[in-house]
């Protein structure tokens, strides 16, 4: 019998977890309660109501209660009930739709300005402070004057001049979330961008969203309560603020009138706060489950790349006549001739941390590019896949991928190559599994969107990966969340995300540094089963000069942003011809003789 993943039950859904926790918390219970009371009654106030919102007998006017009429009557000697009932339409309508316009507006520009950046970004901002520039009432008012007195013509004005408090929030927490090693993961996995910003960094702005949207509500509530209480609002139909309005001409003489329109502002609005809160707690509540470690951001990258880079051509002068391969010489998986990446300064220049680089992987073989922290290695893995952080840009040289020019390709270029082409096994395992998934999730949507698999082929195929990479329970793997696996799991996760779309070459950054000693062996004998079966290309970034001798078959010394030397593992690890080869030796293996890769499987290395 195949291994499959059982359906979660409804109890188990992300939906229901966090309506236990809701429905848990007493404010959370009290305030939904209330609220759908309230709609509940608005909206059968044809079957609730005593008679119709306008139908008076001026003999009931200030008629105090009675038999079928529980709240008695007002000065025109219509019914109170029926008007609070009728007038809950127009109001809440009212609020709903100077809601939705705002939603409409400021969240997903917010979404593609935060996520995209550059002139969207500048042009989203200058609207938003344009518009937040304009006092509300006065354009509310003159609306009032040019439009006529509709209610829902002046709510959907108030819907356009909140938005851009929706668009700042949003903009603000999506320039943060797209800095996330799981957010270049995505990105990395072949997923289009719209489908990043729904499903990876929509999910981290929900909480904040949710409380803006009860704040934008009750404003909207109160805001046109104020324009019918002061007689400047529409005069169709009844509302809770022309009853409050109705009910201050005639506080003299029966003041519980002001009693009834004002309790229903006030509970729905106190309704919508509270349970806004308790709604943004239930779904960010971690306090039953163990903390996933705070994700780094690929802004830490651009720093490693831009430590004191101080570099010269002295370093290539000084590398031997095999630095690099012949110009001319461009077959294989990947071939980098003159690589140059560089960061904007804050003085308009360009400083580059990448300098002329020369660097080729061929089919079946594993190369090395090895050097210490700052060394520019990451930033040449982020060249060839196209995610460089922001700011930095290729400057010079190029890049070839299955003999396709990558340099200066955009975005929806690479994405035809990331996954099914070029595969990437990040380090830090746990900072590239977004927290708000399923690793099945996380695994299932690649192939879904890439491969086009039905949800039951992408399944089962994300279960035989994880049995490849020697997961010992594929299924309950499947259903955990990123905080409930190891480390060590976790990179097995990932390399067999990186695996899924069967790739042909394979880009791994320090894809052991996070681990234990024993757990690195596994994950490299891992890393050498997979690459012998696949016959796939391996690109293993690393500064441990241990794994480039028990995993590579050549291997790139770098230092500073250049290569300085290149070779067989063996020339390279036994007779180093660069002084700072011969550093990294003394300092990394500590005398130690150096495996040979030929001493554990077989390699050809005449």
């Amino acid at each position: 019998m195949s291994d499959t993943a059982p359906r979660p039950s409804a109890a188990r859904t992300p939906r229901g977890r966090t309506l236990r926790r809701l429905l848990r918390s007493p404010l959370g219970l009290l305030s939904t309660a209330v609220l759908v009371l309230i709609v509940a009654a608005v909206l059968l106030a044809p079957l609730l109501a005593p008679q119709s919102a306008d139908a008076s007998n001026l003999r009931d006017a200030f008629a105090g209660p009675s038999g079928g009429h529980l709240l008695g009557f007002d000065s025109a000697g219509r019914d109170v009930l029926s008007r609070l009932l009728y007038g809950g339409q127009n109001t809440l309508g009212g609020a709903l739709i100077a809601l939705g316009v705002a939603l409409v507006l400021g969240v997903p520009t917010g979404l593609v300005a935060g996520y995209r950046g550059g002139w969207l970004d500048g042009l989203g901002n200058w609207a938003a402070n344009l518009v937040m520039s304009l006092p509300a009432m006065v354009v509310l008012l003159a609306s009032r004057a040019v439009l006529g007195p509709t209610v829902w013509v002046l709510m959907v004005v108030l819907g356009f001049l909140v938005a851009p408090n929706f668009f700042r929030l949003v903009r603000g927490i999506v320039a943060q979330v797209r800095g996330e090693l799981y957010v270049d993961a995505a990105r990395v996995s072949g997923l289009r961008d719209s489908r990043i910003m729904a499903r990876h960094v929509l999910i981290r702005v929900r909480g904040p969203v949710i409380i803006q949207v009860a704040l934008v509500a009750g404003i909207a509530i109160g805001l046109q309560a104020g324009l019918e209480f002061l007689g400047i609002g529409s005069s169709d139909g009844a509302t809770w603020g022309d009853m409050l309005n109705e009910a201050f001409q005639n506080l003299q003489r029966d003041p519980e009138l002001m009693l009834w329109p004002g309790l229903a502002l006030a509970l729905t609005s106190a309704a919508l706060v509270l349970l806004a809160a308790a709604l943004r707690d239930a779904l960010e509540d971690r306090a039953r489950e163990p903390a996933a470690p705070r994700p780094a951001t690929r802004d830490s990258a651009a720093d490693t790349g831009t430590t004191a880079v101080t570099a010269t051509t002295a370093a290539v002068t000084d590398a031997p006549s095999d630095t690099a391969a012949p110009q001319a010489e461009r077959s294989g998986l990947l071939s980098v001739r003159g690589l140059r990446v560089g960061y904007a300064q804050s003085d308009g220049r360009v400083h580059d941390v990448v300098h002329g680089v020369d660097l080729d992987v061929h089919e079946g073989e594993i190369v090395g590019l090895v050097g210490e922290s700052g060394s520019g290695k990451t930033q040449t893995a982020f060249s060839v896949l196209g995610i460089l952080p922001e700011g930095g840009r290729v400057t010079g040289g190029s890049v070839l991928v299955q003999g396709k020019e990558v340099v200066g390709l955009g975005e929806r270029g690479h994405r035809m190559l990331r996954g099914g082409v070029v595969a990437y096994v990040p380090q830090e395992p746990m900072s590239n599994l977004d927290p708000n998934f399923t690793v099945g999730s996380q695994l299932v949507e690649p192939m879904r969107c890439t491969l086009g698999l039905s949800r039951r082929e992408a399944t089962q195929r994300a279960l035989d990966l994880l049995r490849q990479v020697e997961i010992p329970d594929p299924p309950r793997a499947f259903r955990a969340w990123p905080h409930e696996i190891s480390g060590g799991m976790a990179q097995r996760v990932l390399i067999a995300g990186a695996m899924s779309l069967e790739p042909q070459l394979l880009i791994a950054d320090e894809p052991t540094t996070a681990l234990d000693v024993r757990v690195q062996a596994e994950v490299l004998d891992l890393l050498r089963k997979l690459q012998e079966e696949r016959r796939i290309g391996v690109l293993l970034v690393t500064h441990n000069m241990g794994v480039v001798a028990d995993l590579c078959d050549r291997v790139a010394v770098m230092r500073e942003g250049s290569i300085v030397e290149t070779g067989r593992t063996e020339q390279v690890l036994h007779r180093p011809q660069h002084p700072y080869t011969r550093t990294l030796l003394d300092a990394v293996l500590d005398q130690v003789p150096a495996r040979s890769p030929w001493q554990s499987r077989k390699v050809d290395v005449a």
